[in-house]
């Protein structure tokens, strides 16, 4: 059984792990380190019993969430972690009154984008060459909380 709760100082190590697996140009552990202290981030984690299998952060700005990572330890993908996550942080940002929530995307990552369409996220506009590892382009993508 998944269990989601708030990310803590001693799930770092197994979240920094997870983030050099998942990504060509990893957040450093320090970046980690720094969200959790900052007022605007909000992160949680992924449990198996104790074991981090998947975390995800978004910033509180305003009246809206950015997203600003998720990620799932390879193994344990395409079991429902990714859309637990997003579920979670959906009922945050409703909690906490916000009208929406943003999130970019890579165009190539289509897994990536089946999952936020799941939960009623659209595209809205593109980001060029977002990405600085490959120059690829973003899809920005919203989903209104506030009832559009």
């Amino acid at each position: 059984m998944i269990e989601i709760q708030y990310m803590r100082p001693w799930h770092l190590d197994q979240v920094y792990q997870i983030e050099l697996d998942s990504f060509v140009i990893p957040w450093t552990r320090r970046d980690f380190e720094k969200e959790l202290k900052n007022n605007l981030a909000i992160y949680i984690v992924a449990l198996e019993n104790t074991e981090v299998i998947g975390y995800a952060g978004m910033w509180h700005v305003v009246n809206e969430g950015h997203i600003v990572n998720v990620a799932v330890k390879e193994g344990k993908r395409r079991r429902g972690v990714g859309s637990e996550l997003i579920k979670r942080l959906t009922e945050i940002a409703l909690e906490k009154e916000m009208m929406g929530l943003t999130l970019e995307v890579r165009m190539s990552n289509a897994a990536g984008q089946r999952l936020y369409h799941k939960f009623g996220f659209k595209a809205e506009g593109i980001r060029g060459r977002y990405y600085s590892d490959t120059g690829e382009d973003a899809i920005i993508m919203w989903k209104y909380l506030d009832g559009r």
